[in-house]
This record gives structure tokens, C-alpha cells and sequence, in this order.
């Protein structure tokens, strides 16, 4: 009976947590746009040292790409 009881409350926290995901990710897609706006701006107004920002985000971003690359193991 415990486990019964245990097991529904699990699966409602899993169910309460991916509502949040899906909820962040309608607010992320419509955030993101409004990132490559402020981009598009950036380029515009000083296209070189947007670039080079830009080189500096991927970088930082394929480091922490390899990171998570760890949780697989």
C-alpha cells in the first residue's frame, strides 16, 4: 500500500515538473527572439566587437558542452 501511495506521488511530481518544462520552453522560445533581436541590433551597430563577443560565447559554449558530456557517463 506504501508503495502504491509512493509511486502516484512520484509520478504527480514528475507530471508537476514537466508542466514547469513546458512552460519555461514557451517562455524561452519567445525569449530567444528577442536574443537575435538584441543581436541584430549588435551587428548593426558595431558589427566587429559583435563578433568577436560572439567567438567568446562559442567558446564558452563548447566547454560547457563538453561538460554535460560527462553526465553520460
Amino acid at each position: 500500500m506504501v508503495a502504491i501511495r509512493e509511486k502516484r506521488r512520484k509520478m504527480n511530481s514528475t507530471k508537476y515538473y514537466l508542466r514547469i518544462i513546458d512552460q519555461i520552453e514557451r517562455v524561452r522560445t519567445k525569449n530567444n527572439v528577442n536574443w537575435m533581436d538584441v543581436l541584430r541590433v549588435a551587428l548593426k551597430s558595431d558589427s566587429r566587437a559583435t563578433l568577436c563577443l560572439l567567438r567568446k560565447i562559442n567558446t564558452a559554449d563548447k566547454k560547457i558542452s563538453k561538460l554535460f558530456e560527462k553526465f553520460k557517463h
